[in-house]
């Protein structure tokens, strides 16, 4: 199958590590491109909630291949999230293509883009991350329970469903501290004088402009690999939302492909004794 160019691919809150991680759909698509650059948005690992009793192969095989695209010479920019903040410690770090940092600024067709994660207008972050982890914990039960019945609904011939964007739809509050993101995110990018501002955390998709009393903004979001299955396309100086859509790609001729390629899982690197070491430190 012929791979899509695509100038940069921005991806957010995989959360690697966790029962409701998409990483086999990740994994296709990932397959499926080949990217100029790629812009890591946050929470790519859940090291809230990571556990070395739950680290799938297809978990592996994504990050494997993240590494084949920096050993390829792709640039990949890791920006860290509050899932994965343990890393922030670690920014300024590169090593080759390779480049670990809080936030990112390009340049595109005359124009400033600011990429970061999103988490610093998170007002629960910010005075009560115990709380936000609980939160987590209590998302990710909520996604493993909607995994049993979306299988039960498929059983039965239904179309599937999504407890959290019901959730996220009747509660006002959802909406209201959705929209309060990204007119906040919007005004500071003003403010800095950025033409558009990338950010992830809400796992929102979105692509509109926004107006401020200081100006306007394009305002993107690259959405998330739990429920939504969306990354952020640039090509030919546009941006654009990808949406995974299984009929789009192979259904059981490249299974085997997915877990069987020529990457040895048997070499690979112990990211669980990688993170137990984060934690520690």
């Amino acid at each position: 199958m012929s791979k899509r160019v695509v100038e940069i691919v921005v991806i957010s809150d995989v959360h690697l590590g966790t029962y409701g991680c998409q990483a086999r759909e990740l994994l296709r698509y990932l397959k499926s491109i080949k990217p100029k650059m790629i812009i890591l948005n946050g929470d790519i690992i859940d090291i809230w909630q990571f556990s070395k009793r739950y680290w799938p192969e297809t978990h592996m095989k994504v990050v494997r291949k993240l590494m084949k695209f920096v050993v390829e010479g792709v640039p990949v920019y890791y920006l860290t999230g509050n899932h994965d903040e343990m890393l922030r410690k670690f920014a300024g770090m590169n090593m080759g293509s390779f480049h670990l940092e809080n936030k990112l600024v390009l340049e595109l067709d005359g124009q400033k883009v600011w990429f970061f994660h999103g988490d610093i207008f998170d007002v629960t972050m910010q005075h009560s991350k115990w709380l936000a982890k609980l939160g987590a914990i209590g998302y990710d039960s909520l996604i493993l329970l909607n995994s049993s019945v979306n299988w039960f609904l498929k059983l039965m011939g239904k179309e599937k469903m999504s407890f959290s964007k019901k959730i996220k739809a009747k509660f006002k509050d959802a909406v209201k501290f959705i929209n309060s993101f990204e007119q906040t995110a919007a005004e500071v990018a003003v403010e800095e004088g950025y033409q558009y501002v990338v950010c992830g955390h809400i796992h929102q998709p979105e692509m509109r402009q926004v107006r401020t009393d200081g100006g306007q903004v394009v305002y993107l979001n690259s959405g998330d690999w739990v429920e939504n299955m969306t990354a952020l396309e640039y090509q030919d100086g546009a941006w654009s939302i990808f949406r995974y859509e299984q009929h789009d790609f192979g259904q059981d001729e490249q299974e085997e492909g997915l877990l069987s390629d020529s990457e040895d899982l048997r070499s690979k690197l112990d990211i669980g004794l990688l993170l137990q070491k984060m934690k520690v430190g």
